[in-house]
């Protein structure tokens, strides 16, 4: 009788160990496409940074060439 209390006790073992197994095997894939996604997002993060550094410099170009010729008129309707 303990003889097949033992096996039972192994296969259940056994059968833990092919769980804990397979569900590590899971969670790396999922961790693997976390870390992809996440490198995605710090380069999508990275290029709307630059594009909004490029909307900055753009509208203050536009600013000082707008007030450039605003004094300009103003200083010749004067």
């Amino acid at each position: 009788m303990k003889s097949k209390k033992k096996r039972a006790t192994k296969n259940q073992e056994d059968m833990n160990a092919l769980k804990i197994s397979y569900h590590e095997k899971v969670c790396q894939e999922r961790m693997k496409t976390i870390f992809k996604v996440l490198d995605e997002m710090r380069k999508d993060v990275k290029d709307l940074k630059a594009d909004m550094n490029r909307g900055k410099g753009a509208a203050a170009i536009i600013i000082l060439i707008g007030g450039l010729i605003g004094s300009i008129f103003y200083y010749f309707t004067k």
